[in-house]
């Protein structure tokens, strides 16, 4: 099947940003989507590196931006 892989990054970066909580200051969510499109997030500079023992990843201020907008985007009237 053919798809849009930057549309499914942002959908992913939005599905993390739904799912995360506030931790010690910091955004975090699980990390257990693909882990090609974790690492294409992370070169973005979007989320931490993936490849950790954590099984959350950090969301950065940059990505956090992008989530809403992409949340705004694909999941609001």
């Amino acid at each position: 099947m053919d798809y849009d892989s930057a549309k499914v990054n942002e959908v992913v970066l939005a599905l993390l940003y739904l799912w995360s909580w506030r931790e010690y200051g910091a955004q975090r969510s699980w990390k257990g989507l693909d882990w090609d499109v974790l690492d294409l997030l992370h070169e973005q500079g979007w989320i931490s590196d993936p490849k950790s023992k954590a099984k959350s990843v950090l969301l950065t201020e940059d990505g956090v931006a992008k989530a809403q907008e992409f949340v705004a985007k694909y999941f609001q009237p």
